[in-house]
C-alpha cells in the first residue's frame, strides 16, 4: 500500500513551498521573459496592422495605444526586483 506522507524536498529556494507539485521538478512560477518577448512581438504585429484600407483614424489610434502598452509591459516585468527568489 502506498504511503500518504509527503516527503520534504530541499529545492534550495527560500520562498518555495515544499508541497507544490512542481517543487520536485525545480520549477514553480511563470516565465516573465517569454511573456515579454510575446508582448513585444504582439506590439510589432499591432503596428503592422496600421497598413491597410482604413478610412478613419480611430482604428489607428487604438492600434498605436495598444502597441505602446505592449512595448512598455516588458520594461516593468523584466526589471530586477529586490528580495524575490533568494537562494538560501
Amino acid at each position: 500500500m502506498a504511503s500518504t506522507e509527503v516527503e520534504t524536498i530541499d529545492t534550495g529556494w527560500v520562498r518555495e513551498d515544499p508541497d507544490a507539485p512542481s517543487a520536485r521538478f525545480g520549477w514553480s512560477g511563470t516565465a516573465p521573459r517569454t511573456y515579454a518577448i510575446a508582448s513585444f512581438i504582439s506590439g510589432l504585429i499591432m503596428l503592422g496592422m496600421l497598413v491597410g484600407n482604413h478610412v478613419g483614424h480611430v482604428e489607428d489610434i487604438w492600434l498605436i495605444v495598444i502597441a505602446v502598452f505592449l512595448f512598455i509591459y516588458p520594461a516593468f516585468k523584466l526589471r530586477p526586483r529586490k528580495g524575490v527568489w533568494k537562494r538560501s
